[in-house]
């Protein structure tokens, strides 16, 4: 007859996480737990939008050592940045607000020129080269319907805007469409 084996006891270091040096000590674990729970906090911070006080709580992170997390935190230091940035942004006139917004539509940043134009409009709503931006971003972005409602109002309130269109590339797109080519050559 064979007698069972019994099973060898777990030693209390395969709770412990392992890393290329051996088991990380206990202390270690506390304060990585620590650590991620403040990253996590951070996180939590950006995604509701609260750049400042994220960014605040990443430099804290950087300065008490973050460990492997450390390039991320950077990272995200940044991206902090460039969204506080981005909402101090200041413009002398609705010209200079306009001119943003179409940098901003030539370098793919669609919704941002979306919330540039609709800001010129909130300030004027008579400011037909808002109305003009946002036909040629709903071209851009494949909307036919409502770059012809945007290009209307904006041909409505300053007819140069039509033939300023009749060469505009930009809505190249749309030379297909019979109700744009209405639009630009109506019948007199």
């Amino acid at each position: 007859m064979t007698q069972a084996k019994s099973a060898p006891a777990p030693s209390s270091s395969s709770k412990r996480p392992k890393t290329l040096a051996g088991v990380v000590p206990a202390q270690n674990d506390a304060a990585r737990a620590q650590t991620l729970a403040h990253y996590e906090a951070a996180l939590r911070l950006m995604q509701d939008g609260k750049y400042d006080k994220a960014h605040a709580a990443f430099d804290k992170m950087l300065a008490a050592g973050a460990g492997e997390l450390a390039d991320r935190i950077r990272m995200y230091i940044n991206a902090c940045l460039l969204q506080v940035s981005k909402g101090k942004t200041s413009f002398k006139s609705n010209e200079e607000r306009y001119d943003y917004a179409v940098s901003l539509l030539n370098d793919g940043h669609y919704e941002d020129a979306r919330e540039e134009f609709k800001t010129i409009l909130k300030h004027d709503d008579k400011a037909d080269y808002a109305f003009y931006g946002l036909a040629v971003l709903a071209s851009m972005t494949g909307d036919s319907h409502t770059c012809l409602e945007h290009l209307t109002e904006a041909i409505r309130q300053n007819p140069k805007n039509r033939i300023q269109a009749r060469g505009d590339s930009d809505f190249q797109d749309m030379a297909d469409d019979p109700r744009f080519t209405e639009l630009l050559y109506p019948e007199v």
